[in-house]
C-alpha cells in the first residue's frame, strides 16, 4: 500500500503517526494533573495547546511539500512555530518528548531551508533541549549535552533521509519536465516537418507541373492558329483541357500552402498536463496556426519559462495562460496568484525569453506588485505576406 504514496505522503503519515505515539505517554503523565481543579491545571493545558499546536504545524506545513529554499515566508514561520512548540512539550512537561518532536520536525526542514541552514536548525533546536536534562530532569551538565546531542543524532538521520527524499522528489520533477519539453517539442517537429513536406510538394507541382503545363498551353495556343478543320478543333480541345488543368495545378498549390501552418495549441497543451502543485488554466482557440515555425519554437519556450517560473519562484497556486490571434500576430498573457514582488529581477530566463521575442520582432511586458502575483503578455508579429507569397507569375 505505500509503494502507491509519494515520498512526501509517507512523511506525512509518518510524523503525524509519531506525533500521535507521543501523545499517548504525554496523556499518560498528566492524568493526575488533568483530575485537578480547573485553576490548578494550567501547565498541563499550556502542555497540550503545545502538543496540539505542534500537529496542526506539522499537518499545514505537509500538505504539499516542496524543493528547499524556495518555501513561503508563511510556511518558514511555521515551521517556527513547529520548533518553539516541540521546545515548550519538553519544557512544561519535564521529559524528553519535545526531543522526539523534534526528530519529526527534522523531516520537514530539508523542505522549508537550504541544506546547510537546515543543519544548523536542527543543531541548535536540540541543543536548546539541554536545559531540560539539566535543569529539571537533574542529569550532570555532561549528559545533559550528551542527551542531547543524542537525539540530535537520530534528528539528523531523519533530516539526511528526507534530504535524499526531496533530492529524489526535484529529480523526478526535472525528468517530468525533460518528458513535457520533449513532448511539446516533438509535437512542434511533427507539425514543422508537416509544413516542409506539403511546402515541398507544392514547390514540386509548380516547378514542374506548372511550368510544363504553360509552356503546352501556349504551344496549343500556336498550333491552334496554324491548323484548319478537324485537327483545330482537337487542338482548341486540348488547350482548353490544359488551362483547366493549370487551373486545378495552381488551385492544388494554393491549398497546400494555405493549409501549411504550425498548430500551436497542439503544441502547448503537453506543457500544462500534469505539473505538481501548479494548476494551469490554459485557454487557447483550437486549431491555432501559425504560419512560421520561428515563431511558434519562441511562443512554445515562452509558455515553458513562464511555467517553471511559476513553480520554482512565484510559490503559486494557480496559473492563467491565454493565448490569442491579435492584428496578424499572437499574443501571450499569463499571469499567477503567486507572492509578487516589490520590483523585477531580470534573471538569466526573462532575459532570454526577452531576446528570444526581439530575434523576431516581437517584445515583452511585465508587471509585478507585492502579493499580487506576476503579469506577463509576450507577444510576435505576423509573418509578412510578402514572405507567404512565392509561386512565380506563371502560375499565380
Amino acid at each position: 500500500m505505500l509503494g502507491a504514496l509519494s515520498h512526501t505522503r509517507v512523511l506525512r503519515l509518518a510524523g503525524l503517526f509519531t506525533w500521535v505515539m507521543v501523545g499517548l505517554p504525554l496523556v499518560y503523565s498528566q492524568i493526575e494533573n488533568l483530575r485537578r481543579p480547573a485553576g490548578d491545571n494550567g501547565g498541563a493545558v499550556l502542555l497540550f495547546a503545545a502538543y496540539l499546536v505542534f500537529g496542526g504545524a506539522y499537518f499545514r506545513l505537509t500538505r504539499d511539500l516542496r524543493s528547499g529554499g524556495h518555501a513561503s515566508w508563511l510556511d518558514r514561520c511555521m515551521l517556527v512555530l513547529l520548533t518553539i512548540s516541540a521546545l515548550g512539550v519538553s519544557f512544561l512537561s519535564g521529559s524528553g518528548l519535545g526531543s522526539i518532536l523534534m526528530m519529526v520536525a527534522a523531516g520537514v526542514i530539508p523542505w522549508m531551508l537550504p541544506a546547510r541552514y537546515g543543519v544548523l536548525w536542527l543543531l541548535v533546536s536540540q541543543l536548546a533541549v539541554a536545559p531540560v536534562y539539566y535543569v529539571l530532569l537533574r542529569f550532570p551538565l555532561f549528559e545533559a549535552v550528551m542527551q542531547s546531542l543524542l537525539y540530535g543524532g537520530f534528528s539528523m538521520f531523519i533530516f539526511v533521509t528526507s534530504l535524499v527524499a526531496r533530492q529524489q522528489t526535484d529529480a523526478r520533477e526535472e525528468q517530468r519536465q525533460l518528458n513535457t519539453e520533449l513532448r511539446a517539442t516533438r509535437v512542434l517537429l511533427a507539425e514543422s516537418a508537416r509544413v516542409n513536406e506539403r511546402t515541398r510538394i507544392s514547390r514540386e507541382l509548380h516547378d514542374l507541373l506548372g511550368h510544363h503545363l504553360t509552356a503546352l498551353s501556349l504551344n496549343l495556343e500556336v498550333a491552334g492558329h496554324i491548323t484548319e478543320g478537324r485537327a483545330q478543333e482537337h487542338v482548341h480541345q486540348a488547350h482548353t483541357l490544359a488551362k483547366l488543368l493549370l487551373t486545378d495545378v495552381r488551385e492544388a498549390v494554393s491549398q497546400l500552402r494555405d493549409s501549411g501552418a504550425i498548430d500551436l495549441a497542439a503544441a502547448l497543451r503537453p506543457l500544462t498536463q500534469r505539473v505538481p502543485s501548479l494548476d494551469i488554466h490554459l485557454d487557447v482557440p483550437s486549431p491555432l496556426n501559425v504560419e512560421d515555425p520561428e515563431r511558434a519554437h519562441v511562443l512554445l519556450r515562452c509558455t515553458q519559462e513562464i511555467i517553471t517560473n511559476a513553480v520554482r519562484h512565484a510559490g503559486a497556486r494557480n496559473l492563467w495562460i491565454t493565448v490569442r490571434r491579435e492584428a496578424g500576430g499572437v499574443s501571450l498573457e499569463a499571469r499567477d496568484d503567486g507572492d509578487g514582488a516589490d520590483g523585477i529581477m531580470v534573471g538569466n530566463g526573462l532575459r532570454g525569453m526577452r531576446e528570444r521575442l526581439q530575434q523576431c520582432g516581437g517584445e515583452l511586458q511585465i508587471e509585478t506588485h507585492r502579493g499580487q502575483g506576476f503579469r506577463l503578455r509576450a507577444s510576435v508579429p505576423g509573418v509578412p505576406a510578402l514572405a507567404l507569397s512565392t509561386a512565380p507569375e506563371g502560375v499565380r
